[in-house]
């Protein structure tokens, strides 16, 4: 079983992901084709082909381990599909922290249910801390976002929420979390790369060759921080860590407002300070 506490080097890994997470979610609302179904694949199919690159160093994960894994291919195909229709659909200041911040909400209360974690005191006031100060930072100005918006990352909350539970116990039963985040993203990549050329034809394939660049570059950070975050599950409550990892918010906002030009004022910032007291109630 995991350690029920978060250790320092734990709590600076993981906030290393969320940085990595932030960078390739802003590659692929800063991507110039325009069409978020062919940004999305560009770093699905990226990341897959780093994962290749790491198969011949890791393990086969655990056989216990196979079940998770199939599981979590097909809810990643709901994700990359939510996901491109939010970045369509809204900003990725609005969408980016409301996908994030409300979906460790429902994985404390699935971690209860299914993995038997209670939150102590301490924990569960840093979620809150930490969640109620990422969704402020989505709401700071509504007025600009269409309720399709809230709706596809409402969407994408309920999936990450989902995917982070299974994915969290597959880790756990795999033996090996690097070996199991290397074959799961060489997986379930394949299944929504092939349904995109399917549905478009030879114009996706130009698109994702004139593209590798930019979805190697996503894709290598993608599997970066989600390796981080599995390895940090196996040694630390499932919630904790991905309440912890959805300070990418915070790396979110400020490349929104410094690169994509979104805005950042006094209510964001006070939402980024709840999120920093959310995790300094995590470390209590």
């Amino acid at each position: 079983m995991p350690g029920q506490e978060l250790t320092l080097g734990i709590t600076l890994a993981v906030l290393g992901a969320g940085m990595l997470h932030a960078a390739w979610n802003a590659l692929l609302k800063a991507a110039p084709g325009g069409d978020p179904m062919l940004d999305t694949a560009s770093v699905v199919a990226g990341s897959s082909l780093c994962a290749l690159l790491v198969l011949p160093f890791v393990p086969l994960p655990n056989v216990a381990a196979w079940k998770f894994m199939a599981a979590s291919t097909f809810v990643h195909f709901g994700y990359y599909v939510t996901l491109a229709h939010a970045y369509r659909t809204g900003d990725l200041s609005f969408a980016y922290p409301l996908m994030r911040g409300t979906a460790p909400l429902i994985v404390t209360i699935l971690g209860i249910v299914f993995l038997r974690e209670l939150p102590t005191a301490h924990v569960a006031a840093g979620i809150l801390l930490v969640c109620g100060g990422i969704v402020s930072i989505a709401f700071v100005r509504r007025e600009r976002h269409p309720p399709a918006a809230a709706g596809w990352a409402f969407a994408n909350a309920a999936i990450i929420a989902v995917y982070t539970l299974i994915d969290g116990t597959g880790a756990r039963a795999s033996g090996n979390a690097v070996s199991y985040v290397s074959w799961l993203i060489f997986i379930e990549g394949l299944p929504f790369v092939a349904w995109i050329i399917a549905r478009r034809g030879r114009p996706a394939v130009t698109y994702l060759t004139r593209s590798w660049r930019r979805g190697v570059a996503g894709g290598a950070c993608a599997l970066a921080a989600y390796g981080i975050v599995l390895f940090a599950m196996t040694r630390a409550p499932v919630a904790a860590v991905a309440a912890l990892r959805e300070t990418s918010v915070l790396f979110a906002a400020l490349i929104g407002a410094v690169w994509l030009k979104e805005g950042l004022g006094p209510m964001r910032l006070a939402g980024a300070a709840s999120v920093v007291a959310g995790v300094a109630a995590l470390k209590l």
